[in-house]
């Protein structure tokens, strides 16, 4: 999960069979999140609180398959041999993770809620739901331009028009250079 807000984790815990309580959605899967950030969701401040429902959060940990990353140091720091790795940021919401993976020599970024659409790529733009604005604003620039000087393949999650992007250094700052689908780059 990259937070727990509920259009981020919602549909990953349903309704059990006779409908008393919730069960993972999917039996087996693994929840995970991080410490500093369930801890932020389970004890909601209140401009968060209508977005982490406790439905869709507790019963992660009461199946016994919520676990949590340690937060590296430094930008992507690598979590494992399998060259996956995480960007932790503050803005939208405490400790929001930014997977990436590099697969057939590119480096897909699921980028959740710090670029949430290509319109939010001019620095100003960031989302209403952000806790921390001004701290998303130094975020996304230095994300951006690491994402324009090493090709980046951005996967958007609330753009229903472009599904993956890169972006390249203009004069204005960051802009959107190509737009792809997941199929067009790994098919």
């Amino acid at each position: 999960m990259t937070h727990l807000h509920f259009d981020h984790c919602g549909g990953s815990i349903q309704w059990n069979k006779d409908r008393t309580g919730y069960e993972p959605a999917f039996k087996n899967a693994k929840f995970w999140s991080n410490k500093d950030h369930w801890d932020w969701a389970v004890n909601p401040n209140a401009r968060e609180k209508a977005s982490f429902l406790k439905e869709n959060i507790l019963p992660m940990q009461e199946s016994g398959h919520l676990n949590f990353v340690d937060k590296p140091t430094g930008d992507f720091a690598e979590t494992n041999e399998m060259d996956f790795g995480i960007l932790f940021a503050d803005g939208h919401t405490n400790k929001q993770m930014i997977p990436h993976i590099n697969y057939k020599g590119k480096k897909l970024v699921f980028m959740a809620d710090l670029l949430p659409t290509a319109g939010h790529l001019p620095l100003p733009y960031v989302m209403g739901y952000d806790t921390r604005p001004l701290l998303t604003l130094p975020e996304k620039e230095k994300f951006l331009n690491q994402a324009a000087d090493n090709n980046y393949y951005l996967f958007l999650e609330h753009d229903a028009h472009n599904q993956i992007i890169t972006v390249k250094h203009t004069e204005k700052g960051v802009r959107l250079n190509q737009v792809f689908t997941f199929n067009e780059l790994f098919n």
